[in-house]
């Protein structure tokens, strides 16, 4: 096999066991975060911890990478819960904008906390600093990964 060919199979490689493992640690995760809370949903209420309010359905559902339809079902669903509150835009009345509650707050505390032991026994099995001399490559992938979604 040439260089270029190693290359690319040890790249599918890496992408394949990156999705496995996100696969894996959804469903892990879902199993103890409260409320049956999902991992779109908490991923949704944790950007938008991050990011700040008064982000637009379809820019959140860029920010996540699935449909206005999906996203529009995900925010009914954690409006119903009390998580998040939409609001008129300002700027543009046929728009909405998104914030996330106190209550929504106090949900992405709860699901880190009851996601935190199961992160602690991974901890425990890995060495952390392979882990941390891992993260530059994987923000790297994922900064070219998101220049080249749109």
């Amino acid at each position: 096999m040439t260089k270029k060919a190693d290359d690319v199979e040890t790249l599918f490689r890496y992408f394949t066991e990156i999705a496995i493992t996100a696969q894996l640690s959804g469903r892990l995760f879902e199993k103890v975060m409260p409320d049956g809370m999902t991992m779109a949903q908490f991923g949704i209420l944790n950007h938008l911890s991050r990011v700040g309010n008064g982000q637009t359905p379809v820019e959140i559902a860029r920010a996540m990478q699935v449909t206005k339809g999906t996203m529009t079902s995900t925010l009914g669903t954690l409006e119903r819960a009390g998580f998040i509150e939409t609001r008129p835009d300002a700027r543009d009345g046929r728009s909405k904008r998104i914030e996330i509650s106190s209550a929504g707050r106090e949900a992405v505390r709860a699901a880190i906390a009851a996601v935190e032991p199961e992160v602690a026994f991974l901890a425990r099995q890995v060495n952390i600093d392979d882990v941390d001399a891992s993260l530059p490559i994987v923000e790297k992938l994922r900064k070219l990964l998101d220049e080249r979604r749109n």
